[in-house]
C-alpha cells in the first residue's frame, strides 16, 4: 500500500488562545488547541504517511472565497485590538443584528467593535498568531491541492486551525479561513468538484461559499442543527440558489447516530455525489463523530472510519482530504491513520 502524502506546517503552533467563551462558560484550555495538530501529524507520520511543508501561494486563492474586507481584518486585528487597550485574547462581545441600525449598521472603526462584525460567535478567539497560523493553514490546503491537481490519488492536508465554518465575508466555529473551500476552487480548473463534509457540525462557510455555483458539489453530514452548533444552517431543505440549485445536500442526523446509520448516510451522499459526476473530491474531514468527542453528539465507533475511507475511495476519484473537527485527544490520530487505510486498501 503507497502511503499518502500529507502537508502540515508548524505555524499553527502559533494560534494558541488561552480559553474561549463556549456554551456560556469560559472554556480552558480551548477545545480546538495546538495538541490537535500534533497528535494528527504524528500519527500520520507514524503510520508512514511522508510528511511535507506547504508552499506559499500568495493572497490570490485566498481572494477566490473571501472577501477582501475579512482578509484585512484578520490580518490586522490584533494590532487593532490591543492599540485600543484590548485584553490578551481577542474575544467579540457585541454583534450586529437585523434592525440593529436602522439600516445604516456598518463595521465599526474601534478595534474593540470590528470584531463582532466579523466574527458571529465568542468561542473563536484570536491571538497574535491567529493571522500567521490560519495563512499557514491555507496554503496547506493549497499545497494538497497542488499534489492532486500533479498527478496524486490522494493527498491529506492537515490544517489546523480547520475551516468548514469560516464564510465569504465572516469566520467562526474555531475557522479563520476555509481551507477547504479554497482548496476546493483551486481544484475547479480541473473541472466539476465535489466537497463531502464528514465533520459533526454543519459547514455553514463552505455551502455560502458554493451556494450559487453550479461547478461545485457540497454534501454535508451532521448532527441535527436544531440541537447543535451552528444551530442556524444545515437543514435538508437548503439546497442552494440560482445557478446553484440542487447542487446543496444536507443529511441531518439525529443524537447517537451509529456506525451503521452513519454509513447509509454516507452512502446516499456518495450516490449523490456520483451523480453530480464531478473530476476531483474534496473530504472536509472530522473526527468529532467519533463516540466520546466532547463537543460531538453521534455514537461512532473506531470501526468506522477505514468504512467511511472505503466508501470514499469507492467514489474513484483524485482525493484531497482536509482536516476539520475532532477533539478527542487520545482518538483522532487513531481515526485518521484508520481512515486512510480503509481509503488506501480499497484502491
Amino acid at each position: 500500500m503507497e502511503p499518502m502524502p500529507v502537508v502540515a506546517c508548524d505555524a499553527h503552533r502559533a494560534h494558541d488562545p488561552p480559553y474561549e467563551i463556549n456554551f456560556g462558560r469560559t472554556v480552558k484550555p480551548v477545545w480546538e488547541r495546538v495538541a490537535r495538530g500534533e497528535v494528527l501529524r504524528s500519527a500520520l507520520a507514524g503510520a508512514g504517511h511522508p510528511v511535507t511543508d506547504p508552499v506559499e501561494h500568495g493572497p490570490e486563492p485566498l481572494l477566490a472565497v473571501h472577501d477582501r474586507v475579512l482578509l484585512d481584518f484578520l490580518e490586522t486585528a490584533w494590532d487593532d485590538w490591543r492599540a485600543h487597550r484590548g485584553p490578551d485574547v481577542l474575544v467579540p462581545d457585541t454583534f450586529p443584528v437585523p434592525g440593529l441600525g436602522r439600516g445604516s449598521a456598518r463595521p465599526p472603526v474601534s478595534g474593540l467593535g470590528r470584531p463582532g462584525w466579523f466574527c458571529f460567535d465568542t468561542a473563536t478567539p484570536l491571538v497574535a498568531g491567529s493571522w500567521r497560523a490560519a495563512r499557514a493553514a491555507a496554503d496547506v490546503a493549497l499545497s494538497g491541492a497542488d499534489l492532486v491537481a500533479e498527478g496524486a490519488p490522494a493527498a491529506f492536508a492537515l490544517c489546523r486551525p480547520p475551516g468548514h465554518h469560516a464564510g465569504p465575508g465572516y469566520f467562526g466555529g474555531f475557522c479563520l479561513l476555509n481551507n477547504a473551500a479554497i482548496a476546493a476552487r483551486a481544484l475547479a480548473g480541473l473541472g466539476r468538484v465535489a466537497v463531502v463534509d464528514v465533520d459533526f457540525h454543519h459547514g455553514n462557510g463552505t455551502q455560502d461559499v458554493f451556494w450559487e455555483d453550479p461547478g461545485v458539489l457540497y454534501v454535508s453530514l451532521h448532527g441535527d442543527p436544531a440541537v447543535h452548533y451552528p444551530y442556524f444552517t444545515g437543514n435538508a431543505g437548503e439546497v442552494g440558489a440560482g445557478a446553484g440549485a440542487g447542487t446543496t445536500c444536507n443529511l441531518p442526523l439525529p443524537d447517537g447516530t451509529d456506525d451503521g446509520q452513519y454509513l447509509r448516510a454516507l452512502e446516499e451522499a456518495a450516490g449523490t455525489v456520483a451523480a453530480f459526476d464531478p473530476t476531483v473530491l474534496v473530504v472536509s474531514l472530522g473526527f468529532d463523530t467519533f463516540v466520546d468527542d466532547p463537543i460531538g453528539g453521534f455514537g461512532l465507533g473506531a470501526g468506522a472510519y477505514p468504512r467511511i475511507g472505503r466508501l470514499l475511495a469507492g467514489l474513484a476519484l483524485p482525493t484531497l482530504f482536509v482536516q476539520e473537527g475532532g477533539y478527542a485527544l487520545d482518538a483522532i490520530g487513531d481515526c485518521a491513520v484508520a481512515t486512510l487505510a480503509g481509503f488506501q486498501g480499497a484502491r
